[in-house]
């Protein structure tokens, strides 16, 4: 295992994890007016609804799924008797499904975004960068499934759960897992942890918007009073 391997997915999981935590923090305490979506509906309609609609509901299924899959200690599986092939299938299906979603989605909002004069004219780099990136995260993601498709033994699949489990529990030799992973799903990795470190900086940051606005759920009544 050489040195650039150790520190990609051995020290960078944590560098990366620190920017978008600290990051997250600082922009909220110092640049409150520059947290926001930055809704382009009144300058273009175009595909916005649908593109939205198949975007979110593809990566909010895809980041849950990620989630629970890499997570979800592998005893647990085999307590509940969920054999390794069958999960790793079913991975696969349900990944493929929300990737293809999001990957719709994604293209109608880039195709409206970069298509029509108005809006190119206000798009920063920045959401350019985070649409593209985005982008190349989900091709090399859905890629994934055609090289998982030649084993189905589940073998590849519990070493990137091994790897992901050692990292959030902070233990040094996550990085030996994933030696002999494919280089689509070492890509893959690498794309999906480089995106937290660019969340701060870009519209990204109304994801936790989105999380707290839950709480309202359990918000005590509001009081209006007729005034007198």
């Amino acid at each position: 295992m050489d040195y650039l391997h150790q520190f990609v997915f051995g020290i960078y999981p944590y560098i990366a994890l620190a920017i978008f935590l600290l990051g997250s923090l600082m922009r909220f305490e110092r640049e409150q007016y520059s947290w926001k979506s930055e809704s382009s509906q009144l300058l273009h309609r175009g595909s916005l609804r649908l593109g939205n609609i198949l975007f979110h509901l593809g990566i909010i299924g895809l980041f849950f799924g990620h989630l629970v899959g890499l997570l979800t200690p592998v005893a647990v599986w085999d307590a509940l008797g969920v054999s390794h092939s069958f999960k790793q299938g079913f991975a696969m299906t349900m990944g493929g499904i929300m990737g293809t979603l999001c990957l719709i989605g994604l293209l109608l909002l880039l195709s409206r975004r970069l298509g029509n004069d108005r809006l190119a004219a206000n798009t920063t780099w920045r959401d350019k960068l985070v649409l593209l990136w985005i982008l190349a995260t989900l091709v090399l993601g859905l890629s994934t499934i055609f090289v998982s498709a030649q084993h189905m033994d589940g073998h590849e699949m519990v070493l990137l759960m091994t790897w992901a489990q050692h990292v959030v529990t902070f233990r040094g030799d996550a990085a030996q897992f994933i030696v002999d992973a494919s280089p689509v799903f070492k890509a893959h990795l690498f794309m999906g942890m480089s995106l937290f470190v660019i969340f701060p900086f870009t519209r990204l940051v109304h994801v936790w918007s989105g999380f707290g606005a839950v709480t309202y759920l359990g918000r005590s009544w509001q009081l209006v009073r007729p005034r007198r």
